[in-house]
Parts: structure tokens; sequence; C-alpha cells
């Protein structure tokens, strides 16, 4: 694995730049919880995406298209949570099953070599 460090650091930015956003759309108790979880699962579906690259280019393409879809779940997911109100629990349980889902087929992926 091999990391790109300007291309991760845009990636950061542009999350935090989303995440950020997101603070400032919802108007409700949770803006913060709101703005962390989202940089968390942005940062790390897009950094994966655009910011490094693995051993073999057939293990790169397949991460980088499992994170732009997580990274777009994870947008309309946190884009749904900004427009409606919402429990704490609510939130960290969805999104935390969704980080754990991607989590777990990247390292599947990158465990298999291919």
């Amino acid at each position: 694995m091999k990391i790109n460090f300007v291309q991760t650091i845009i990636a950061i930015a542009v999350s935090a730049l989303i995440a950020y956003g997101l603070y400032h759309f919802h108007n409700g108790v949770n803006q913060m919880l709101l703005s962390i979880g989202s940089f968390v699962f942005l940062s790390v579906t897009l950094a994966l995406s655009i910011g490094v690259n693995f051993e073999q280019s057939r293990t790169t393409t397949n991460i980088r298209v499992v994170s732009g879809i997580f990274f777009g779940l994870a947008l309309a997911s946190n884009l749904v949570f900004s427009i409606f109100k919402f429990s704490t629990p609510s939130y960290v349980i969805t999104n935390g099953i969704l980080l754990l889902i991607f989590v777990l087929i990247v390292y599947s992926i990158n465990k298999a070599k291919q």
C-alpha cells in the first residue's frame, strides 16, 4: 500500500468542506455529531478512493470502486440526516454499520490480492 500524500490531503480537505457545509445546513441539536461523523466517514472513503495505491492494479481498481460507492452512500446518508431531525443512536448505528461494512469489504479485497 502506497499513500500519495498530496491526493490524500486534498481528499481530507474536500471531506472537511463537505462536513462544514453539512454542519451549517443542519440546525438541530446534533450539529457537531453530524459534522464529525460525516468528516470521518467521507475522509476515509475519499482518501482510499483517490489517495492510496495498492500493490496490484486490480486491487487498487476494486478498492477505488468500492470506496466511490461508499463515498456516495455516505454523502447521501449524511444529507438525509442533515435534512431531518435524528437521534444520536440512530446516526451512530447507521453510519457505524456502513463504515464497518466498508472496512470489511476493503480488507477482504486487499487480503484476496487480486
